[in-house]
């Protein structure tokens, strides 16, 4: 999408038309403000791990509070089914699987997006919002992998891509550096103590997981993931980190870290617009929750994660209560991709999973080709605007660049979001179809078109015996009818041969596309 749109949403008390080529325009009426938007992007969350997502083991009480004033989608999905990639496609309208260079990143990978790309946080400011980035990252940062000033000022980085404030983990909770990166520097560093970073070999004298089990008073890394590197508080990582003890973080304070930091934006901005994109670390791992709520869940530490997570939605509601500012802000909550339960950590998660199903009702999980790698949570709440209930319409994260470019009235540079199309009348519940299809990563490639699921054949593995996911991966062509087989379990490709041609033929034209 690379012209500009003519709709504008501005405090001019109007009523603004939106609407999509392929549907009819409906009216939003605007109250004399600018929204506020927040996007909340929560990590491996699947689309069983939340209350209004139907499973009777978990309880996101303040999940479901946002739930109750907002609309709850069954069939939306991320572009690919592992973080980088996912936010990556969320953040540019451009899908992952068109470079080469998306993959999940290293804690010293260069940006991902380049400055000269626009993004989601670009279109706000060209608007006049407040913009900041909170939380998780997971983008890279600095030119290049490995050329960070960690001592230093890091860039580019956040601010280079439409981001006026930024508080970040540079990369995940289980890859160095283990510190957080306010403004483009870090934390807390003391410059007698500098951090020196390095994924390739570990530094002299500084202990490793798998060389000094007995310093891991927190967590043990399960077998032959590679999670048992440098040791960071008790916990080993990915990658090697010397230095910076002063500015280390302690894992069971992140998501306090990260919830304090996202409300002190909203109140530094509450009386002008702002947009903030706020990643939470929950419930990746390592997953070492706060101990106020270890053993609450009953489901391990991966269920007492979940329980943190929730715990920062209400936070968040709570403070826009209190500010005043509820009704005239949008919240967009959703995953970056699906569940995984033992994803590196011995943490007893897989022991004490009962009967909890994060996956839901769908097949795979994260990295999958399959339903539950890519079908996420998506929660929108706009008081007064959007109707509370359900939708069932298809959408993709790769339209919310050019959904709010719509909202916004914003212009969208030439080249600029790709692959994404206006979807706001299905966003604001006015259209209960949606896409036509939707295209998703996992290894191998896959086109839906609501119902029938088309995935190419695919020389990578079936199964990860790691982390216990099937993959999705094949030798053949699979088909599945997800209007009667939800869970993928019956493949009908060679039933139904012309659904597969007409599949593969609208796939060929998008992967030539551009």
């Amino acid at each position: 999408m690379n012209t500009s749109t003519p709709l504008l949403l501005a405090s001019l008390g109007t009523t603004v038309l939106t609407g999509c080529s392929a549907s009819k325009q409906h009216a939003v009426t605007n109250d004399d403000q600018r929204p506020n938007v927040i996007l909340l992007v929560a990590d491996d969350i699947g689309y069983g791990d939340l209350s209004p997502y139907g499973e009777p083991t978990v309880r996101t009480p303040q999940v479901q509070r946002l739930a109750d004033r907002g609309l709850r989608f069954t069939n939306a999905h991320a572009v690919a089914s592992t973080s980088t990639p996912s936010r990556y496609s969320l953040l540019t309208g451009h899908y992952s699987w068109r470079r080469p260079d998306t993959g999940v990143a290293a804690g010293n990978a260069g940006m991902i997006i380049r400055p000269e790309q626009q993004t989601v946080a670009d279109l706000f400011k060209q608007r006049g919002y407040a913009t900041g980035a909170v939380g998780k990252w997971h983008l890279g940062l600095a030119d290049k992998t490995g050329t960070q000033d960690w001592n230093g000022h890091i860039t580019p980085g956040p601010s280079d891509i439409g981001f006026d404030y930024s508080y970040i983990m540079a990369a995940t909770g289980d890859r160095v550096p283990c510190v957080w990166v306010e403004n483009e520097h870090v934390v807390d560093l003391d410059p007698s103590d500098p951090i020196a970073v390095s994924y390739r070999a570990p530094f002299e004298g500084e202990p490793l997981g798998k060389t000094h089990p007995e310093l891991l008073t927190k967590l043990r890394p399960s077998p032959n993931h590679g999670h048992d590197q440098a040791i960071v508080n008790g916990i080993s990582r990915i990658g090697y980190m010397r230095g910076g003890r002063s500015a280390l973080w302690h894992d069971e304070n992140i998501a306090d870290s990260i919830t304090t930091k996202a409300v002190q934006f909203v109140e530094r901005h509450a009386h002008e617009p702002f947009f903030l994109y706020l990643g939470t670390n929950d419930i990746h791992v390592p997953r070492y929750p706060h101990e106020r709520f270890r053993g609450k869940s009953g489901m391990g530490l991966r269920g007492d994660a979940i329980l943190q997570f929730d715990w920062t939605v209400g936070n968040l509601l709570d403070a826009l209560d209190r500010l005043g500012i509820a009704d005239n802000t949008i919240i967009i909550l959703t995953s970056d991709n699906g569940p995984v339960v033992d994803d590196g950590y011995a943490d007893l998660s897989v022991e004490q999973l009962g009967d909890h199903r994060p996956w839901g009702d769908l097949r795979g999980g994260k990295y999958s080709n399959f339903e539950a790698g890519t079908r996420i949570p998506l929660i929108i709440s706009w008081p007064h605007h959007v109707k509370p209930g359900n939708s069932k319409a298809l959408v993709s994260q790769i339209d919310l660049f050019a959904s709010l470019a719509t909202l916004l009235g914003a212009d969208i540079a030439e080249g600029a979001a790709p692959d994404s199309r206006n979807a706001l009348p299905s966003l604001l519940g006015k259209d209960r179809h949606g896409r036509d299809y939707i295209i998703e990563k996992a290894g191998s490639i896959s086109i839906c078109d609501g119902r029938w699921k088309y995935i190419a054949p695919s020389k990578g593995l079936a199964y990860n015996k790691l982390t216990d996911i099937e993959l999705g991966n094949a030798p053949e062509p699979q088909l599945y009818d997800l209007k009667h087989d939800l869970g993928e379990q019956h493949n009908v490709a060679a039933q139904h041969p012309e659904i597969v041609a007409r599949l593969q033929e609208m796939l060929q034209e998008e992967m030539g596309d551009r």
